[in-house]
């Protein structure tokens, strides 16, 4: 599986790419939207995980751009992640597209739960 995970903070780009890691999905990240969704156009992703509030084009945009596609890609799964706890964020970003939404921090649970939910087909590795 392959993941593009889209967040202006590093921090978080580097937490989840170590979880993700951790249960074997390759990560490609993103500083910004428009940096985001020009990988997203020139690569194939199994799951996009998404931040909402970006300075410039935020995560709101970038969903809807990405579900603006003409051939399958506009079909990628879309996992917001953000630190906004409002509910009305949520459903905003799941009538633009987003299959789900975590809320900062997440777990490894969390973020394994979520993409076994949206991603057909994959599941978490057995812990040992």
């Amino acid at each position: 599986m392959r993941v593009l995970y889209v967040d202006d903070e590093e921090s978080n780009r580097s937490l989840v790419g170590s979880m993700l890691k951790r249960v074997g999905i390759a990560m490609d990240e993103a500083p910004d939207a428009d940096t985001g969704l020009w990988m997203f156009a020139s690569q194939d992703y199994d799951l996009v995980l998404m931040d909402i509030r970006m300075p410039g084009k935020d995560g709101f945009a970038a969903i809807g751009e990405i579900r603006a596609h003409t051939d399958a890609r506009r079909d990628v799964p879309i996992i917001v992640i953000t630190a906004d706890d409002a509910h009305e964020i949520r459903v905003r970003a799941r009538a633009l597209g987003a299959q789900d939404a975590l809320i900062k921090p997440v777990s490894k649970d969390q973020l394994t739960q979520a993409i076994a939910r949206v991603a057909p087909g994959w599941s978490a590795p057995k812990a040992a």
